[in-house]
């Protein structure tokens, strides 16, 4: 998701190219560090949903603003993101 953000809002190279570590810390919440072309950059929560909206708009041609978005952390499954559609939104 956050690749997604990066690549083509920020920086205009594909995927592929953008190395990407998910963090979570109990005082700052989630975060992520990137790294493109030997370049490293953190973004904070508020910039992975906006990444995640982004790729719902660009890959799946969906309403994001009609989703609720969270991060969650899993012991087991580490960092995943729910989306939850409002059915009369759909």
């Amino acid at each position: 998701m956050h690749f997604v953000y990066i690549s083509l809002k920020k920086r205009q190279v594909g995927p592929e190219e953008v190395s990407v570590e998910l963090m979570y810390d109990d005082d700052y919440g989630f975060s992520a560090e990137v790294e493109v072309n030997g370049r490293q950059q953190i973004l904070i929560q508020a910039n992975l949903i906006e990444a995640l909206r982004l790729l719902l708009d660009r890959e799946y041609n969906v309403n994001s603003f009609a989703a609720r978005l969270q991060l969650e952390l899993d012991d087991e499954e580490g960092i995943y993101a729910l989306a939850k559609f409002n059915n009369n939104e759909q």
